[in-house]
């Protein structure tokens, strides 16, 4: 990895996937919103899906865009909620398509788990307390000064030819 690249933390990894996720499927339902709502079984819900579809877009862009991705996620647990109301309802007038909607209703509660686990994970990782600290710590066994010279005096112990001084 070059060295001005910067390995980021799983739950950031997640949260820009769960954004290029949602863009998605916000395009679908902003581009298609007729054959979408046809296809959930809740026909007559063009407008509603359009706007859910932006509400998409515009969460996943307030993922991928800020520095702190959280709010957003919960953003996204927020419109999960309307999400699963709307297919409730949808469900509760038994309409021909049941199935797609049950399916559909699936996804979203499994959508809905991987953001609270993000939101919850990027919580937990923001936390400046939880980092341990070593600045207490050398990285030598017995510590800086019992090192001191070690070195020269294991070669010395050898019985290898002198080191010369470090001017």
């Amino acid at each position: 990895m070059a060295a001005h690249q910067q390995r980021r933390p799983s739950s950031i990894r997640l949260a820009r996937a769960l954004a290029w996720i949602g863009i998605g499927i916000g395009a679908v339902e902003l581009l298609a919103p007729r054959r979408t709502a046809r296809a959930l079984g809740i026909p007559g819900s063009a407008h509603l899906l359009q706007a859910f579809g932006a509400r998409e877009i515009a969460v996943g862009v307030g993922i991928l865009e800020s520095r702190d991705p959280r709010p957003w996620v919960l953003g996204r647990v927020a419109g999960d909620t309307l999400d699963a109301a709307t297919l409730l309802v949808a469900l509760s007038r038994k309409q021909r398509r049941t199935g797609t909607a049950m399916l559909a209703l699936a996804t979203v509660a499994a959508a809905a788990a991987l953001d609270l686990i993000c939101a919850e994970t990027l919580r937990t990782d923001n936390r400046p307390g939880d980092l341990p600290d070593y600045s207490d710590r050398s990285g030598f066994p017995r510590g800086v000064d019992a090192m001191r010279g070690a070195a020269r005096a294991a070669h010395e112990r050898r019985g290898a030819p002198q080191l010369a001084a470090a001017s």
